[in-house]
């Protein structure tokens, strides 16, 4: 069974994927994944580079000329996806080419990346906004501007559910929210 999981970041995604690492699946990360492809795939870079020229120097990614030139142009922002998307795609597919009994992948772009058509079942984890904050805040050490920044300009919970099967909602505390994802993948067999 693959299990699609997406969500805003600091929505809780993690905790679901611990359960499911913790029964032996396979967590399939596609931001580290992307970050890893960065530093291995150079045909990755290259296609970037191609596309966005002077953004890649001695062989490394240059995030911030990236980010300057993408943030500021929905076209630019969709073509690096595209680029993007289809590496971390064909890595995913060679991940789970071993055929696991079971795996999540856990992409905030699960359809953007078309990821989902890979899985049994999607799963939406959503938490309110200020939890979200609060904990990309703590997570990452950044500011609450930039945080709250961060989380308006991913999809909606209304997105998010609308395009998964299941919605998982971290809306109390750690051991309600841990206790609902038990029971989901209790219903799922998994438990």
């Amino acid at each position: 069974m693959i299990i699609g999981i997406t969500g805003g970041t600091g929505s809780g995604k993690s905790t679901l994927l611990h359960l499911i690492a913790e029964k032996g699946g396979l967590v399939l990360d596609c931001d580290a994944i992307y970050h890893k492809l960065l530093q291995t795939d150079a045909s990755l870079l290259s296609a970037i580079e191609s596309r966005f020229p002077g953004t890649v120097e001695n062989g490394v990614l240059n995030r911030k000329k990236l980010g300057a030139i993408v943030f500021h142009d929905k076209n630019a922002l969709q073509e690096l996806n595209h680029i993007t998307h289809a590496a971390v795609k064909a890595e995913v597919l060679r991940l789970l080419d071993s055929k696991p009994k079971l795996a999540a992948i856990d992409a905030i772009g699960l359809f953007e990346g078309e990821l989902d058509s890979l899985c049994d079942i999607t799963v939406a984890v959503l938490a309110p906004t200020k939890d979200r904050i609060r904990r990309i805040m703590a997570r990452d050490g950044i500011s609450e501007e930039y945080a709250k920044n961060r989380v308006a300009a991913q999809h909606s919970d209304a997105w998010f559910t609308s395009k998964c099967g299941h919605v998982l909602e971290n809306n109390s505390t750690f051991q309600e929210f841990q206790r609902k994802c038990i029971a989901f993948l209790g219903n799922l067999g998994i438990i």
